[in-house]
């Protein structure tokens, strides 16, 4: 089967590059100067073109909250545009199959957790990184309105939730959470720095995945797409606090300082955690303990020019 996969060159994109079986398909990941997704005549083109039997959609602008609090224009345009394009692209051109990567932010901040697929487009967004959820949300539901009107076009979202790992970004302008602690907490360690600053009490909490576990889910929906529900979360099943991620972190990492809080710092939903009931209907289940993806993810970093 051919398959073009969008975002290649991102964290998700790498990790499913990563896991590709070459023998079973034929994976066609072209970079952004190849393949302008924010281009809808030349996106039309390049599928019309290549005539892909599927479509893993994984590109996009991505970005911590720093990152989407200072330009949150870019956030919701770009990812807007890339969305859009590739879709109707597919539409275009006959494309029969289209996986569509969503994010755990397309969620109202008052949803009750765990998140429940059906939750989506019931309430307010999330003010630090609505841009980006609402052109996460707009994809979601174009993939949706495809399949309804011509089901022929079996276009469907998988919605992970915070995902970390090898390829992450770590420059704290951009960086989610695990790699910004992972970062932070290894610099302490190197300096012998005493103390590290939390944004907030700590308290909120988090679901997070590692990137690898998501790409063998990602290929188990490819797999068995026809077993797929339109929209699932992929999640691990249970959250911890922000206090608890740097707990985890420090303990890998081998730093034995304390912390403090900085209470004027925003820190997002204070929970967001999404259900797996869909999930486990549909049988897959990450692998890799909190931990052991940690370590694994601290010694690619330690791999970096960067580090």
């Amino acid at each position: 089967m051919k398959i073009l996969l969008t975002g290649g060159n991102g964290m998700v994109g790498r990790n499913i590059r990563d896991q590709a079986d070459s023998g079973r398909h034929d994976l066609v990941a072209p970079p952004s100067r190849e393949l302008d997704l924010t281009d809808a005549a030349a996106t039309d083109a390049y599928v019309a073109r290549l005539e892909p039997d599927m479509i893993i959609h994984a590109a996009g602008r991505v970005g911590g909250i720093q990152a989407n609090m200072a330009h949150p224009v870019e956030f919701l345009v770009e990812n807007l545009d890339m969305g859009r394009n590739i879709v109707m692209a597919a539409r275009k051109a006959g494309v029969p199959r289209l996986l569509n990567i969503g994010s755990s932010c397309m969620y109202p901040r008052a949803a009750p957790n765990p998140l429940e697929e059906s939750a989506v487009l019931t309430g307010e967004l999330e003010p630090t990184n609505e841009g980006y959820a609402l052109s996460k949300v707009m994809t979601a539901r174009l993939c949706d309105y495809v399949r309804r009107s011509q089901p022929e076009l079996a276009y469907k979202t998988l919605i992970p939730c915070n995902i970390f790992g090898i390829h992450d970004k770590f420059d704290p302008a951009v960086s989610h959470l695990l790699p910004a602690i992972i970062r932070k907490i290894d610099e302490a360690r190197r300096t012998g720095a005493g103390s590290v600053e939390i944004w907030g009490s700590g308290e909120a909490r988090r679901e997070f995945m590692f990137a690898s576990d998501l790409a063998h889910g990602i290929w188990t929906a490819v797999t068995r797409f026809d077993d797929l529900p339109g929209m699932m979360n992929m999640g691990v099943g249970q959250d911890h606090s922000i206090n608890d991620y740097y707990a985890a972190v420090a303990r890998v990492i081998g730093w034995h300082g304390t912390f403090t809080h900085d209470l004027s710092k925003p820190v997002g939903m204070k929970q967001k955690l999404v259900s797996v009931e869909l999930q486990r209907q549909f049988g897959w289940m990450p692998s890799t303990p909190l931990d052991d993806a940690i370590a694994r993810t601290y010694a690619h970093f330690r791999t970096l020019p960067e580090a």
